[in-house]
């Protein structure tokens, strides 16, 4: 069992801090170390590299699933580098590592948080996740080496299983943290591959099954003050407007449905049209529907799985189809409406052709779109606007789910995007740029100081 708390030394440079009585800085006159930076995370990206696509000694993807042996590494990597600074490390019940460093006023609010997770796609590269992290960690760092202190505790996350792809359910232990899934179904969540394997015992394997609840409830789990993440956008408006920060206000709803086709084997040969029931037929045009009602809405549908039986062949008509539907909008009703529309144009598409096809559906996952804190949005384009100017920067919402989704509903919370070439995620070849990993570090570190500042101003103000 993995829980470790460490005392924080004291810092040997005198410590700096604003005071109350001064008007807020923007900026905190810290300058992150961004060579470290880039070294420290593709150091640790030896940890799960794999797919090399080029001769560069980081030209490689990565296959860091959650709780595999290259995970747990990383971990007690990570661990030993946050002791060296420190820090307080304490594990939950589901792996989450939590990195604590104690502010100057000794307040005994939940810290402020930096955020993200280490897992990766079996085809993943180098920066989902892994850039929030290792910018944390440098955030961290900087602060200690100019004996930098803010007003509360702030520290690093490190969730398990966000990504969902050893363990099938995304964004996992922040969820567990939320209230929104049952930690006894997280736990029981099978390897994909291994059915005999669950996260439970992968936790336990590798010594990650802490002792503190996960919860967001003060009074048994780890409360969050707050919870800042930065992330590469994984998709292409950045670079698209030109832009170098985006200051993310929220994320778009989505539902995850699976749909079942069930039709009739026959020969290919001898059974006329008119006489077949096809499900492949019918469920390819479900999905091309699909496509056209999201198209009308404005909205987003995708069909990542399509399976037909191990044993159907070329020479007859499968007896079942099942494939996925990924719905996403940034308003719900858009979500609902789509949803509706499909379900209503399947029916009549199954009717069709032959003596037609039956059809069942599940709602897999229901995620609604969320907001995310003005507060914290606000100290994220204060920042942005002194490292690079509104023309620079840019509102934007997030497509993709992420952490920040379930922490939103416990704790104030916000995201920073930086720009991935061409805009590709959940690939190899995925790439943010030193200068941009850089530049976004900044923009974290300065939007948690700036945070920080600003609630302990406003608590001071209240108490006069």
């Amino acid at each position: 069992m993995y829980s470790t708390r460490v005392p924080i030394r004291a810092l040997s440079n005198p410590i700096r801090q604003f005071s109350t009585t001064t008007r807020l800085q923007a900026l905190s006159g810290l300058k992150i170390n961004s060579d470290r930076l880039w070294q420290t995370l593709h150091e640790t990206c030896n940890w799960g590299s794999a797919h090399r696509y080029g001769e560069n000694p980081i030209d490689t993807g990565m296959a860091r699933l959650t709780l595999t042996d290259d995970d747990a590494h990383v971990r007690r990597w990570l661990a030993a580098e946050i002791q060296k600074l420190g820090c307080t490390l304490s594990v939950d019940q589901m792996g989450n590592m939590f990195a604590r460093r104690t502010g100057s006023k000794k307040s005994a609010a939940p810290m402020i948080a930096m955020g993200s997770h280490l897992d990766t796609q079996p085809r993943g590269g180098r920066f989902d996740g892994i850039l929030g992290v290792m910018a944390a960690l440098e955030v961290l760092r900087t602060m200690n080496e100019n004996g930098f202190q803010t007003n509360y505790d702030i520290g690093v996350v490190n969730w398990t299983n966000e990504e969902g792809a050893r363990f099938p359910k995304s964004m996992c232990s922040s969820g567990v943290w939320a209230g929104a899934i049952p930690i006894q179904k997280a736990w029981d969540l099978r390897d994909i591959h291994d059915p005999n394997v669950t996260l439970r015992s992968e936790l336990e394997r590798h010594g990650y099954l802490g002792d503190i609840p996960c919860s967001s409830d003060a009074r048994t789990g780890f409360p969050l003050g707050a919870h800042f993440e930065l992330h590469i956008e994984q998709g292409p408006i950045l670079p698209e407007n030109n832009r170098s920060i985006g200051i993310v206000q929220g994320a778009q709803g989505y539902r995850w449905l699976t749909f079942t086709i069930h039709g009739k084997d026959a020969h290919t040969g001898t059974t006329p049209l008119s006489a077949r029931q096809d499900p492949v037929l019918a469920a390819s045009r479900m999905i091309a529907a699909s496509n056209d009602i999201a198209k009308r809405h404005g909205a987003l549908a995708s069909t990542g799985i399509i399976k037909v039986p191990s044993n159907a062949s070329t020479n007859t008509v499968a007896s079942k189809v099942t494939f996925t539907l990924d719905i996403r909008h940034p308003q719900d009703r858009v979500v609902h409406a789509v949803q509706e529309e499909c379900l209503q144009s399947f029916a009549q598409i199954a009717s069709q052709n032959g003596k037609g096809v039956a059809v069942d559906w599940t709602l897999d996952t229901d995620s609604p779109a969320v907001e995310f804190d003005p507060g914290c949005v606000a100290s994220i384009q204060v920042v942005a606007n002194e490292l690079v100017g509104p023309d620079k920067s840019m509102l934007m919402t997030s497509g993709a789910g992420h952490d920040s989704v379930y922490t939103s509903k416990h704790c104030p919370t916000a995201m920073i995007f930086v720009p991935c070439h061409d805009g590709i995620s959940h690939h190899p070849t995925e790439y943010c740029s030193a200068d941009d990993c850089a530049l976004g570090t900044q923009a974290l570190l300065e939007a948690v100081v700036h945070y920080d500042q600003v609630q302990w101003e406003s608590a001071a103000a209240g108490s006069e």
